[in-house]
């Protein structure tokens, strides 16, 4: 289904993206530039040695890429005002679940003190009108197995899933205190499922571990084989984020209830053995099951699926790509090859996706 996004308004745009050297940062600012827009980055240097913002060259394609630390208050508020951005798109995290058990403190201080920076920005720089900070699916009181909507109640069973609960609490104390009868200014929260596409190198996460073994012709190691997720392409949710940018910035909503699920329809949310035996009948690689030492278990959540009503009829976004047409550009992205042009290949997949 095509997918309700107007070019026309984000020619000239200026935008501020934090977390752009990060997979689905430089994502955003692939399919942003694509969109005519003016984009300034700020993030701290890709985590890893391979990684999408390198590789796509994203840094020469955007009007600015700043390296800062999103919790050093003075340098993110003069990037933000320089810019003259009106829109923001807070994406900058420590978005691990298993590094928030080994760097707790980090992970807390980055996404909450990182939140709390860019909401004071946004109070004092007159020209931003609207921004969409994004939080997190694991936000959610997980005590019970169900399908969660925006208004179930939330709660962190791991310092990073508490990290993120902490920024939506930060947000709704800006929404209340100073934003409310403040008509200028449009917020939200935004809170995808387990993103997945071309360019991911995280550590500990399934697709880029699966690619590893792959390029080492090894064995795919899995754990946790029944674990379901919401799985989507990366730019399922950078859709839902630019179409409600644009409804926030048109002031089509007011500063109430605005959170907001980006996940996929259900039959899309399986176990990480789907995802795996994908790729093994893909690349003809074997599948090995790991158990974590019990040792060393860090808690996670067992099923973990969004409901994505609100955004299918009030945003009237929908998700496009099934998990298979998914699985499918990943793979055609990775067997491109080390010397196959990666901004290229990205842009190609975001006209694919958008029709524009």
């Amino acid at each position: 289904m095509k997918k309700i996004i107007n070019p026309n308004f984000w020619k000239n745009k200026k935008v501020f993206v934090t977390g752009h050297t990060g997979f689905k940062g430089s994502w955003l600012c692939l399919v942003l530039k694509s969109l005519g827009a003016h984009v300034t980055g700020y993030s701290l240097k890709p985590y890893s040695h391979t990684n999408l913002f390198d590789q796509a060259k994203i840094k020469n394609f955007i009007y600015r890429s700043i390296i800062g630390d999103i919790r050093d208050r003075s340098k993110i508020h003069s990037a933000i005002k320089n810019s003259k951005a009106t829109i923001i798109f807070h994406l900058a995290a420590q978005a691990l679940v298993r590094k928030s058990y080994t760097n707790p403190i980090e992970t807390i201080e980055t996404n909450a003190n990182g939140t709390l920076n860019i909401l004071n920005a946004i109070k004092n720089i007159q020209s931003i009108k609207s921004a969409v900070l994004v939080t997190s699916d694991k936000v959610y009181d997980v005590k019970k197995n169900k399908v969660f909507k925006e208004s179930d109640l939330l709660g962190g069973i791991d310092p990073y899933s508490a990290s993120k609960v902490c920024c939506e609490t930060i947000f709704y104390s800006y929404i209340n205190s100073f934003f409310t009868k403040d008509r200028r200014k449009i917020l939200a929260t935004a809170r995808a499922g387990n993103v997945i596409g071309g360019g991911d190198y995280s550590e500990d996460r399934l697709i880029p571990d699966i690619i590893k073994s792959v390029d080492k012709n090894k064995k795919i190691i899995v754990r946790n084989p029944n674990s379901i997720r919401p799985w989507q392409h990366v730019l399922e949710p950078l859709s839902g984020y630019i179409i409600l940018a644009e409804k926030l910035f048109n002031k089509k909503m007011k500063n109430d209830n605005q959170s907001w699920n980006f996940g996929p329809n259900l039959k899309n949310c399986k176990t990480v053995s789907y995802i795996a035996k994908k790729f093994s009948n893909s690349y003809k690689v074997k599948i090995k099951i790991k158990k974590d030492n019990k040792k060393n278990l860090k808690k996670e959540t067992g099923l973990l699926r969004l409901n994505n009503n609100k955004a299918k009829k009030t945003l009237n976004w929908h998700p496009k790509w099934s998990l298979d047409e998914s699985i499918k550009k990943i793979i055609e992205w990775h067997k491109g090859g080390k010397n196959f042009n990666k901004r290229l290949l990205c842009i190609r997949q975001i006209y694919e996706y958008f029709q524009f």
